[in-house]
């Protein structure tokens, strides 16, 4: 769910060019973590002011896209790569709403006898309040915990891998091909949902780059 899915990483544009010269060495980084943590800065203040201005306002529009591509190859150790993550669980939900509200069904139904991390989180997960979390965050609109966020999220994604791998098991019969595109998604979220969860707690710590 996070390298399989990766388009090529954009170079600093024009849109980018008052934060850092585009042909300075390592500006992609440095972009993707000026970006991330300005969007995060009504959470914390520790970003320069013209700089949340401008990201919030990109991210605000259809330049969200080009300001997550910037994330894509940051590690899950990091508030990028992080935000990439919860980039992809948003873009998964919008890219097939009905897909990701039966596979959500299906784990839900599982995860309340078989996962007591997912069945024990502080507030409801679902497919809509974690569009809407991550919608939040990745407008820069967003003032809570994000350690509680990113647990939220985490535990969304392993609904989602529960319920992945339980669709895989009824069209194992019928699709061997569909049942093992499943199965690869069941792992994808699984992956997803230990790095968002290893990201609550290193942003807990104060460890997050």
């Amino acid at each position: 769910m996070t390298r399989e899915y990766q388009r090529p990483v954009l170079q600093p544009t024009a849109d980018f060019d008052w934060i850092i010269g585009s042909d300075e060495p390592g500006a992609s980084h440095r972009l993707a973590e000026e970006t991330s943590w300005a969007l995060l800065d009504r959470v914390k203040r520790v970003a320069d002011p013209e700089v949340v201005e401008r990201v919030v306002g990109l991210a605000a529009g259809p330049g969200l896209g080009d300001i997550a591509e910037l994330w894509a190859r940051e590690s899950e150790h990091s508030l990028a790569g992080v935000l990439w993550r919860l980039y992809l669980l948003r873009r998964a939900v919008a890219s097939d709403p009905e897909g990701a509200a039966d596979l959500f069904t299906r784990g839900s139904a599982i995860s309340v006898t078989i996962d007591p991390v997912v069945a024990g989180a502080a507030e409801p997960v679902t497919t809509g309040a974690i569009a809407e979390l991550c919608d939040t965050i990745l407008r820069g609109a967003f003032t809570g915990d994000l350690g509680d966020a990113l647990d939220r999220a985490s535990a969304y994604a392993r609904i989602m891998s529960l319920g992945s791998a339980d669709l895989a098991d009824s069209r194992d019969a019928h699709n061997d091909e569909h049942a093992l595109a499943l199965t690869t998604r069941a792992l994808r979220y699984s992956k997803l949902a230990l790095e968002l969860h290893g990201g609550a707690r290193r942003w807990r710590d104060g460890t997050l780059g």
